[in-house]
């Protein structure tokens, strides 16, 4: 049967990229503290490892916290410096007090605030709307749409009601109001009110039987691992058929992976989904402000899910724990944050050899590697999966629940599709910006973009049929566009290696799921994350140049940081510390389908070699028929 259980992380530190520990976590909070200019209750947007640092130096553990004072006025970053129970703050940068994220506490606080507010009070009451403990607010960052707030720390909500407590609340949209709330006081400074539409009454439950007996006939599936697993784990290092890596966890990231390498060779010394931006193609009331960089403004590790709560894997599962630290300075750790398990995945390679009667076939086997993100209502899941013939395919799994409008009955939706009664839910669109420190066999790599063309010369081509493949080496660092239409793809080459037939060794980069903005080039989506108008983005390692979209999304100028700055310097990337920024997207127009939650909407990533090895280097799996 299968078998879902948890495997203690280890609570001390035996490597230098260890994800931070809570009694580390706590020491660094004690001496940010102890300084004095934080003063009473101040509060914290992230304790992050310098990775840098631990790559580099044995002098102990270095990490920054990003703070907050308890009035708001001054934020900091703190670089702490941790050896053995002793820890020391070792610089304070300001930083602008608009720019730190929102924390969970803070998006609680927000909620209470406009509960406990007359004038959101007497908007909810014009539509009927008396108890507010059943209304629901999501702490939106008000992204580029600050006007006359600019200098706040401010927030919008979204509303939602509930009709009792354990209702499906993001069925019922509130339309038309707009709670504005400044973080750092927990004011509502204002609550627009754009005109009562009636809330809905059609239920959204996902319970077990809520629209009908369960489906029948479904038998057991019981994944069966008698042995145990094939993979060994020691503290966050994993080793699996010919694969090494070290799992990671960040507060900005989450799930990250280190140091891979397949049959002794380098392949990627860093891997994670860096950014997420989510803009919204609906210009009504409650969804023209909503473009978020989920994770430069909220964090993928405090938004990660207690896998804990349901068997989310099959087999025999091994679990690491997730740390972050909390809004007010107190780490909190997450069961169950990432699993990993083996998967049987089908044919791995076949031949039948129809002269001899003689068949070979192996079957592929992958581990896995994922967490999950709750986003308030969407759920997004990364699944890291590592094949035996050295692929690496990073799949981003969409589900949960779509975000809805309110809409007059018999009224139309251009800019979405209606799912329920007086509901519609708006066209979006969801961009993953990846970041991918490579090391093709060592540190030193290059980029090169290959696509398909037709033979132009009807004398090497007499039958009309000859295709080449033309390769474009990039030696200035930039951003490219995919195109399927003529196979385009990159090499991401070493720069120190040939296999036999005289190639540099490569790993192949496809991204099959891309998509483009539609905003006009003045909008604010178009402008506060220019990282999405290209597909693929690669520049050389600069240790301050950590996220796609920039390091303080929130409150920031549109465009002001980011990929798309730092290549104007027009760097080498010939040769380099290399580092590949694909960019993932999917246009969502819903379907009623869709409501109300959605099926899994799955899109890819796929590294693969290409001339890594001299042949197929899963020729030495073994016969199942043997086994």
């Amino acid at each position: 049967m299968s078998a879902c259980h948890t495997t203690p992380t280890p609570a001390a530190r035996a490597h230098p990229l260890d994800p931070l520990t809570p009694g580390e976590i706590t020491l660094a909070v004690a001496a940010a503290r102890a300084d004095g200019r934080l003063g009473e209750r101040p509060r914290f947007w992230g304790a992050t490892l310098d990775e840098a640092h631990a790559r580099s130096s044995s002098d102990g553990v270095r990490l920054g916290l990003v703070a907050m004072s308890a009035g708001g006025g001054e934020a900091w970053e703190i670089d702490v410096l941790i050896a053995g129970d002793a820890a020391e703050c070792t610089d304070w940068r300001p930083v602008d007090p608009r720019r730190p994220g929102i924390t969970s506490d803070e998006a609680r606080a927000a909620a209470q605030a406009c509960r406990e507010s007359p004038l959101f009070r007497e908007a909810l009451a014009r539509r009927g709307i008396h108890d507010v403990s059943l209304v629901m607010i999501d702490a939106e960052s008000m992204g580029g749409f600050e006007e006359k707030y600019r200098d706040r720390r401010v927030t919008w909500g979204t509303v939602w009601h509930r009709t009792t407590e354990d209702d499906n609340g993001y069925a019922r949209p509130v339309q038309g109001v707009v709670p504005i709330i400044d973080m750092h006081t927990m004011e509502v400074l204002e609550v627009e009110d754009h005109g009562v539409i009636p809330v809905s009454e059609e239920a959204g439950s996902l319970a077990t039987g809520a629209f009908g007996p369960d489906r029948a006939g479904l038998k057991p599936l019981e994944v069966v691992q008698a042995d145990g697993p094939s993979f060994t784990v020691d503290g966050w290092k994993v080793d699996w058929q010919g694969w090494t890596f070290r799992v990671g966890f960040t507060h900005r990231e989450g799930l990250v992976l280190y140091d891979l390498e397949f049959l002794g060779r380098s392949v990627l010394k860093r891997a994670a989904c860096n950014e997420m931006y989510v803009p919204y193609l609906d210009s009504n009331s409650t969804q023209y402000r909503k473009n978020f960089f989920d994770w430069g403004e909220y964090g993928a590790g405090p938004l990660t899910n207690s896998l804990a709560l349901g068997c989310d894997c099959l087999g025999t599962i091994h679990y690491f724990d997730g740390v972050h630290l909390g809004g007010y300075g107190e780490p909190v750790t997450t069961g169950n944050a990432i699993c990993m398990h083996e998967e049987d995945a089908s044919i791995l390679w076949k031949h039948n050899d129809l002269r001899r009667g003689v068949s070979e076939v192996r079957r592929s086997r992958r581990l896995i590697i994922s967490n999950f993100q709750t986003v308030a209502n969407y759920d997004y899941g990364f699944y890291w999966t590592l094949y035996q013939d050295g692929r690496i395919e990073l799949e981003v799994k969409l589900t949960g629940i779509l975000s809805a409008s309110g809409i007059e009955a018999g009224a139309d939706a251009p800019y979405g599709r209606k799912v329920s009664e007086l509901v519609q839910t708006p066209i979006h669109q969801h961009y993953f910006g990846i970041r991918l420190d490579t090391a093709i066999d060592g540190s030193l790599n290059r980029l090169v973009e290959e696509h398909a063309e037709a033979e132009s010369d009807p004398a090497l081509n007499p039958y009309g049929n000859a295709v080449r493949y033309v390769r474009e080496p990039l030696d200035v660092e930039t951003g490219m566009r995919n195109d399927p239409s003529i196979a385009r793809h990159w090499r991401i080459e070493s720069a120190e290696r040939t296999n036999r037939y005289g190639d540099p060794t490569a790993y192949r980069l496809v991204i099959p799921n891309t998509t483009r903005s539609f905003g006009r080039p003045e909008s604010v989506m178009s402008r506060r994350a220019p990282f999405i108008h290209q597909h693929v983005w690669a520049t050389p390692y600069a240790e301050d140049e950590q996220f796609i979209g920039g390091q303080y999304p929130n409150h920031a100028e549109p465009g002001e940081d980011g990929v798309h700055v730092w290549q104007r310097q027009e760097r080498s990337i010939d040769g380099v510390p290399l580092v590949v920024w694909p960019v993932l997207g999917v246009h969502h127009l819903p379907r009623p389908e869709q409501w109300p939650v959605m099926p899994v909407e799955a899109i890819h990533l796929v590294l693969e070699p290409d001339g890594f090895f001299d042949r197929n280097p899963a020729l030495d799996i073994p016969d199942p028929a043997s086994s």
